[in-house]
Protein backbone atom coordinates (compact mmCIF):
# COMPACT_ATOMS: atom_id res chain seq x y z
CA UNK A 1 0.00 0.00 0.00
CA UNK A 2 1.11 3.50 -0.96
CA UNK A 3 1.14 5.84 1.79
CA UNK A 4 1.22 9.61 0.87
CA UNK A 5 2.28 11.88 3.37
CA UNK A 6 2.50 15.80 3.38
CA UNK A 7 6.00 16.37 3.72
CA UNK A 8 6.75 19.14 5.91
CA UNK A 9 9.25 22.12 5.26
CA UNK A 10 10.95 20.35 2.27
CA UNK A 11 14.34 22.04 2.07
CA UNK A 12 14.38 22.76 5.77
CA UNK A 13 13.26 26.54 5.07
CA UNK A 14 12.30 27.62 8.84
CA UNK A 15 14.09 24.91 10.85
CA UNK A 16 17.45 25.94 13.18
CA UNK A 17 20.33 23.80 12.24
CA UNK A 18 22.18 25.47 14.59
CA UNK A 19 22.66 28.33 16.74
CA UNK A 20 25.67 30.53 15.72
CA UNK A 21 27.46 34.05 16.71
CA UNK A 22 29.07 34.77 13.15
CA UNK A 23 26.69 35.85 11.15
CA UNK A 24 22.92 36.92 10.39
CA UNK A 25 20.91 36.83 7.29
CA UNK A 26 17.85 39.06 7.72
CA UNK A 27 15.72 38.11 4.57
CA UNK A 28 12.88 39.95 5.19
CA UNK A 29 14.69 43.55 5.70
CA UNK A 30 17.67 42.92 3.84
CA UNK A 31 20.23 43.08 6.13
CA UNK A 32 23.54 41.12 6.37
CA UNK A 33 25.48 41.10 10.02
CA UNK A 34 28.96 39.29 10.08
CA UNK A 35 31.17 39.86 12.95
CA UNK A 36 28.70 41.79 14.58
CA UNK A 37 28.20 44.16 12.02
CA UNK A 38 26.17 44.95 8.90
CA UNK A 39 27.82 44.42 6.09
CA UNK A 40 28.27 48.14 4.26
CA UNK A 41 30.21 48.86 7.64
CA UNK A 42 32.60 45.79 7.96
CA UNK A 43 33.36 45.98 4.04
CA UNK A 44 34.11 49.56 4.58
CA UNK A 45 37.05 49.22 7.34
CA UNK A 46 37.82 45.77 7.37
CA UNK A 47 40.36 43.31 5.63
CA UNK A 48 39.56 39.72 4.84
CA UNK A 49 42.58 38.76 7.16
CA UNK A 50 40.74 40.98 9.90
CA UNK A 51 37.10 39.10 9.20
CA UNK A 52 38.77 35.70 9.33
CA UNK A 53 40.47 36.44 12.89
CA UNK A 54 37.34 37.94 13.77
CA UNK A 55 35.07 35.01 12.83
CA UNK A 56 37.72 32.53 14.46
CA UNK A 57 37.44 34.48 17.54
CA UNK A 58 33.57 34.56 18.26
CA UNK A 59 33.52 30.96 16.89
CA UNK A 60 35.93 30.18 19.89
CA UNK A 61 36.79 33.09 21.93
CA UNK A 62 40.03 30.76 23.12
CA UNK A 63 41.60 30.56 19.56
CA UNK A 64 44.99 31.26 19.26
CA UNK A 65 44.14 32.54 15.81
CA UNK A 66 43.52 36.12 15.74
CA UNK A 67 46.26 37.50 14.39
CA UNK A 68 45.87 38.69 10.67
CA UNK A 69 49.53 39.19 10.15
CA UNK A 70 49.83 35.31 9.90
CA UNK A 71 48.38 34.74 7.06
CA UNK A 72 51.21 35.48 4.90
CA UNK A 73 53.62 33.19 6.57
CA UNK A 74 51.03 30.75 6.22
CA UNK A 75 50.25 30.83 2.84
CA UNK A 76 54.11 30.30 2.23
CA UNK A 77 53.76 27.10 3.58
CA UNK A 78 50.74 26.26 1.96
CA UNK A 79 53.30 26.57 -1.39
CA UNK A 80 55.03 23.32 -0.18
CA UNK A 81 52.09 21.18 -0.28
CA UNK A 82 50.66 23.12 -3.65
CA UNK A 83 53.70 22.02 -5.35
CA UNK A 84 53.10 18.63 -4.09
CA UNK A 85 49.55 17.77 -4.93
CA UNK A 86 48.53 20.03 -7.94
CA UNK A 87 50.79 18.27 -10.51
CA UNK A 88 48.51 15.70 -11.32
CA UNK A 89 45.41 17.75 -10.91
CA UNK A 90 46.22 19.82 -14.10
CA UNK A 91 44.01 17.79 -16.44
CA UNK A 92 40.96 18.56 -14.16
CA UNK A 93 38.48 21.64 -15.17
CA UNK A 94 39.30 24.54 -12.33
CA UNK A 95 36.48 23.94 -10.14
CA UNK A 96 37.06 20.10 -9.95
CA UNK A 97 40.60 20.39 -9.77
CA UNK A 98 40.59 22.61 -6.62
CA UNK A 99 38.37 20.06 -4.86
CA UNK A 100 40.59 17.47 -5.32
CA UNK A 101 43.69 19.40 -4.28
CA UNK A 102 41.53 20.53 -1.08
CA UNK A 103 40.72 17.43 -0.34
CA UNK A 104 44.56 16.26 -0.11
CA UNK A 105 45.55 18.82 1.79
CA UNK A 106 47.81 17.47 4.77
CA UNK A 107 46.69 19.65 7.93
CA UNK A 108 45.99 18.13 11.18
CA UNK A 109 43.02 19.16 13.26
CA UNK A 110 43.85 21.46 15.93
CA UNK A 111 44.31 25.46 16.35
CA UNK A 112 46.33 25.98 13.53
CA UNK A 113 43.91 23.82 10.91
CA UNK A 114 41.57 27.09 10.37
CA UNK A 115 44.69 29.28 9.14
CA UNK A 116 46.20 26.57 7.18
CA UNK A 117 43.07 25.59 4.86
CA UNK A 118 42.08 29.11 4.59
CA UNK A 119 45.32 30.47 3.22
CA UNK A 120 45.93 27.07 1.53
CA UNK A 121 43.51 27.50 -0.89
CA UNK A 122 44.36 30.39 -3.22
CA UNK A 123 47.77 29.24 -3.40
CA UNK A 124 46.33 25.87 -4.62
CA UNK A 125 44.33 27.70 -7.29
CA UNK A 126 47.06 29.60 -8.24
CA UNK A 127 49.51 26.79 -8.52
CA UNK A 128 46.79 25.14 -10.70
CA UNK A 129 46.46 27.43 -12.68
CA UNK A 130 50.00 28.25 -13.71
CA UNK A 131 50.63 24.67 -14.45
CA UNK A 132 47.38 24.64 -16.62
CA UNK A 133 49.39 27.72 -18.56
CA UNK A 134 52.59 25.73 -18.95
CA UNK A 135 54.26 27.99 -16.54
CA UNK A 136 55.99 28.24 -13.16
CA UNK A 137 54.07 28.84 -10.55
CA UNK A 138 54.68 31.75 -8.30
CA UNK A 139 55.54 31.33 -4.03
CA UNK A 140 53.52 33.55 -2.24
CA UNK A 141 54.63 37.13 -0.88
CA UNK A 142 54.20 36.79 2.82
CA UNK A 143 54.31 40.86 3.17
CA UNK A 144 51.39 41.11 0.81
CA UNK A 145 47.86 41.39 1.99
CA UNK A 146 45.66 38.13 1.32
CA UNK A 147 43.39 39.80 -1.73
CA UNK A 148 46.65 41.36 -3.06
CA UNK A 149 49.17 38.33 -3.07
CA UNK A 150 45.90 36.40 -4.55
CA UNK A 151 45.72 38.23 -7.76
CA UNK A 152 49.62 38.22 -8.22
CA UNK A 153 49.53 34.68 -8.01
CA UNK A 154 46.70 33.90 -10.43
CA UNK A 155 47.46 36.64 -13.28
CA UNK A 156 51.73 36.86 -12.68
CA UNK A 157 51.82 40.48 -11.78
CA UNK A 158 51.61 42.71 -9.07
CA UNK A 159 48.20 44.19 -8.09
CA UNK A 160 46.93 47.95 -7.71
CA UNK A 161 45.94 49.03 -4.23
CA UNK A 162 42.55 49.62 -6.25
CA UNK A 163 42.33 45.59 -7.33
CA UNK A 164 43.62 44.63 -3.97
CA UNK A 165 41.21 46.40 -2.21
CA UNK A 166 38.30 45.53 -4.49
CA UNK A 167 39.03 42.11 -4.19
CA UNK A 168 39.36 42.08 -0.32
CA UNK A 169 35.94 43.75 -0.24
CA UNK A 170 34.51 40.73 -2.43
CA UNK A 171 36.38 38.04 0.07
CA UNK A 172 34.73 40.21 3.04
CA UNK A 173 31.28 40.14 1.52
CA UNK A 174 31.34 36.94 0.79
CA UNK A 175 33.50 35.32 4.37
CA UNK A 176 29.79 34.28 5.49
CA UNK A 177 26.24 33.94 4.97
CA UNK A 178 24.53 32.29 7.38
CA UNK A 179 23.29 28.71 7.15
CA UNK A 180 23.40 28.34 3.32
CA UNK A 181 24.06 24.97 1.50
CA UNK A 182 27.69 24.52 1.60
CA UNK A 183 27.96 25.76 5.29
CA UNK A 184 25.12 23.52 6.29
CA UNK A 185 27.50 20.73 4.55
CA UNK A 186 30.29 21.89 6.28
CA UNK A 187 28.37 21.54 10.13
CA UNK A 188 26.79 18.23 8.81
CA UNK A 189 30.26 16.40 8.40
CA UNK A 190 32.59 18.24 11.12
CA UNK A 191 29.61 17.07 13.26
CA UNK A 192 30.39 13.53 12.41
CA UNK A 193 34.16 14.26 14.10
CA UNK A 194 35.69 14.14 10.47
CA UNK A 195 38.44 16.28 9.93
CA UNK A 196 38.25 20.28 9.19
CA UNK A 197 39.50 19.36 5.35
CA UNK A 198 37.22 16.81 5.32
CA UNK A 199 34.35 19.40 6.09
CA UNK A 200 35.50 22.12 3.96
CA UNK A 201 35.58 20.00 1.08
CA UNK A 202 32.42 19.03 1.55
CA UNK A 203 31.53 22.52 1.73
CA UNK A 204 33.26 23.47 -1.03
CA UNK A 205 31.29 20.59 -3.31
CA UNK A 206 28.37 21.77 -2.42
CA UNK A 207 29.40 25.35 -3.33
CA UNK A 208 30.23 23.74 -6.89
CA UNK A 209 26.67 23.63 -7.73
CA UNK A 210 24.70 26.11 -9.92
CA UNK A 211 22.52 26.94 -7.74
CA UNK A 212 25.37 27.99 -4.98
CA UNK A 213 28.15 29.31 -6.08
CA UNK A 214 28.42 28.18 -9.31
CA UNK A 215 26.17 31.22 -10.78
CA UNK A 216 28.35 34.40 -11.19
CA UNK A 217 29.85 33.12 -14.26
CA UNK A 218 26.24 33.00 -16.18
CA UNK A 219 25.48 36.56 -15.08
CA UNK A 220 28.32 37.72 -17.82
CA UNK A 221 27.39 34.48 -20.27
CA UNK A 222 23.70 36.18 -20.42
CA UNK A 223 25.30 39.88 -20.59
CA UNK A 224 27.44 38.48 -23.54
CA UNK A 225 24.34 37.29 -25.09
CA UNK A 226 22.34 40.38 -24.73
CA UNK A 227 25.30 42.36 -26.58
CA UNK A 228 23.96 46.08 -26.41
CA UNK A 229 21.07 47.84 -24.90
CA UNK A 230 19.23 48.03 -27.80
CA UNK A 231 18.04 44.11 -27.34
CA UNK A 232 17.52 43.90 -23.41
CA UNK A 233 13.69 44.50 -23.63
CA UNK A 234 12.87 41.68 -26.28
CA UNK A 235 15.81 39.37 -24.84
CA UNK A 236 14.54 39.36 -21.25
CA UNK A 237 10.69 38.80 -22.36
CA UNK A 238 12.03 35.64 -24.57
CA UNK A 239 13.93 34.12 -21.77
CA UNK A 240 10.87 34.71 -18.91
CA UNK A 241 8.62 33.96 -21.73
CA UNK A 242 10.68 30.25 -22.10
CA UNK A 243 10.82 30.17 -18.14
CA UNK A 244 14.25 30.99 -17.89
CA UNK A 245 15.92 32.16 -14.56
CA UNK A 246 17.61 35.27 -15.33
CA UNK A 247 20.97 34.71 -13.54
CA UNK A 248 21.81 37.36 -10.68
CA UNK A 249 18.28 38.03 -10.04
CA UNK A 250 16.39 36.45 -6.45
CA UNK A 251 17.30 34.99 -3.96
CA UNK A 252 15.73 32.12 -1.52
CA UNK A 253 16.21 33.87 1.61
CA UNK A 254 16.09 37.44 0.85
CA UNK A 255 12.59 39.17 0.28
CA UNK A 256 14.31 42.15 -0.76
CA UNK A 257 17.59 43.56 -2.72
CA UNK A 258 20.32 41.36 -1.34
CA UNK A 259 22.70 44.11 0.86
CA UNK A 260 25.74 42.40 -0.96
CA UNK A 261 24.84 43.63 -4.00
CA UNK A 262 24.83 47.40 -3.37
CA UNK A 263 28.66 46.75 -1.16
CA UNK A 264 30.09 45.08 -4.61
CA UNK A 265 28.47 47.52 -6.79
CA UNK A 266 30.38 50.26 -5.01
CA UNK A 267 33.67 48.58 -5.34
CA UNK A 268 33.03 48.21 -8.97
CA UNK A 269 32.36 51.81 -9.38
CA UNK A 270 35.56 52.58 -7.25
CA UNK A 271 37.46 50.17 -9.28
CA UNK A 272 36.39 50.74 -13.34
CA UNK A 273 33.41 53.53 -13.03
CA UNK A 274 33.06 53.58 -16.75
CA UNK A 275 33.24 50.66 -18.98
CA UNK A 276 30.81 49.10 -21.66
CA UNK A 277 29.75 45.97 -19.60
CA UNK A 278 29.06 48.46 -16.73
CA UNK A 279 27.00 49.98 -18.65
CA UNK A 280 24.99 47.50 -20.42
CA UNK A 281 25.15 45.43 -17.09
CA UNK A 282 23.57 48.39 -15.34
CA UNK A 283 20.83 49.37 -18.07
CA UNK A 284 20.12 44.96 -17.82
CA UNK A 285 19.37 45.44 -14.03
CA UNK A 286 17.11 48.24 -14.93
CA UNK A 287 14.97 46.41 -17.58
CA UNK A 288 14.90 42.76 -15.12
CA UNK A 289 13.34 44.86 -12.09
CA UNK A 290 10.80 46.11 -13.82
CA UNK A 291 9.86 43.25 -16.12
CA UNK A 292 10.14 40.78 -13.02
CA UNK A 293 7.56 43.05 -11.06
CA UNK A 294 5.38 43.47 -13.54
CA UNK A 295 5.19 40.03 -14.12
CA UNK A 296 5.33 38.99 -10.74
CA UNK A 297 4.06 41.50 -8.47
CA UNK A 298 3.62 39.53 -5.57
CA UNK A 299 7.59 38.91 -4.95
CA UNK A 300 10.45 41.01 -4.61
CA UNK A 301 13.14 39.73 -7.31
CA UNK A 302 15.76 42.30 -7.05
CA UNK A 303 19.51 41.55 -7.70
CA UNK A 304 22.11 39.12 -5.75
CA UNK A 305 25.09 38.92 -5.20
CA UNK A 306 25.79 37.18 -8.38
CA UNK A 307 25.12 40.02 -10.42
CA UNK A 308 28.01 42.23 -9.05
CA UNK A 309 30.06 39.53 -8.40
CA UNK A 310 30.18 39.25 -12.14
CA UNK A 311 31.32 42.50 -13.15
CA UNK A 312 33.58 43.15 -10.28
CA UNK A 313 35.79 39.69 -10.92
CA UNK A 314 35.43 40.17 -14.62
CA UNK A 315 36.77 43.66 -14.09
CA UNK A 316 39.82 42.09 -12.19
CA UNK A 317 40.56 40.09 -15.32
CA UNK A 318 39.58 36.71 -13.58
CA UNK A 319 38.18 34.19 -15.98
CA UNK A 320 34.69 33.16 -15.56
CA UNK A 321 36.24 29.46 -14.91
CA UNK A 322 37.77 31.05 -11.65
CA UNK A 323 34.71 32.71 -10.14
CA UNK A 324 33.21 29.66 -8.16
CA UNK A 325 36.77 28.89 -6.93
CA UNK A 326 37.15 32.66 -5.75
CA UNK A 327 34.18 32.20 -4.49
CA UNK A 328 35.51 29.65 -1.84
CA UNK A 329 38.75 31.77 -1.13
CA UNK A 330 36.12 34.02 0.68
CA UNK A 331 33.71 31.54 2.12
CA UNK A 332 36.63 29.51 3.30
CA UNK A 333 36.75 31.88 6.66
CA UNK A 334 32.98 31.20 7.47
CA UNK A 335 33.49 27.28 6.85
CA UNK A 336 36.14 27.05 9.15
CA UNK A 337 34.63 29.33 11.44
CA UNK A 338 31.56 27.55 11.59
CA UNK A 339 33.77 23.90 12.30
CA UNK A 340 35.32 25.94 15.32
CA UNK A 341 31.80 26.75 16.43
CA UNK A 342 30.24 23.33 16.02
CA UNK A 343 33.52 22.05 18.40
CA UNK A 344 33.60 24.85 21.24
CA UNK A 345 29.44 24.29 21.35
CA UNK A 346 29.76 20.79 22.07
CA UNK A 347 27.33 20.24 19.14
CA UNK A 348 25.75 16.91 18.22
CA UNK A 349 25.83 14.69 15.39
CA UNK A 350 23.31 16.17 13.26
CA UNK A 351 20.66 13.91 12.47
CA UNK A 352 17.01 15.54 10.49
CA UNK A 353 14.10 12.77 9.70
CA UNK A 354 12.76 12.26 6.41
CA UNK A 355 9.08 12.10 5.99
CA UNK A 356 8.89 8.14 4.51
CA UNK A 357 6.13 8.29 1.64
CA UNK A 358 6.82 4.65 0.19
CA UNK A 359 5.51 1.23 0.34
CA UNK A 360 4.38 0.01 3.43
CA UNK A 361 5.25 -3.96 3.98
Amino acid sequence: MNVHVKAPQIGLDGVPAAVTALSLVEGMAGELVIAGERIDDLARHETFEGVAARLWRLADPGTPLADPALFGAARTAAFAQARRICPSLVHLPAIDGLRAAIAALSVPDGPNAALAIAAAVPVLLATLEALRRGETPLAPDPALGHAADTLRLLRGRPATEAEARALDTYLTTVSDHGMNASTFACRVVIATRASMVSAVTAAYAALSGPLHGGAPGPVLDMLDEIGSAGRITDWLAMALDRGDRLMGFGHRIYRTRDPRADVLKAALMALAPETPRLALATAVESAAQAELARRHPGRKLDTNVEFYTALLLDALSIPRTLFTPIFAIGRVAGWTAHAIEHHARKGRLIRPEAVYDGVRP
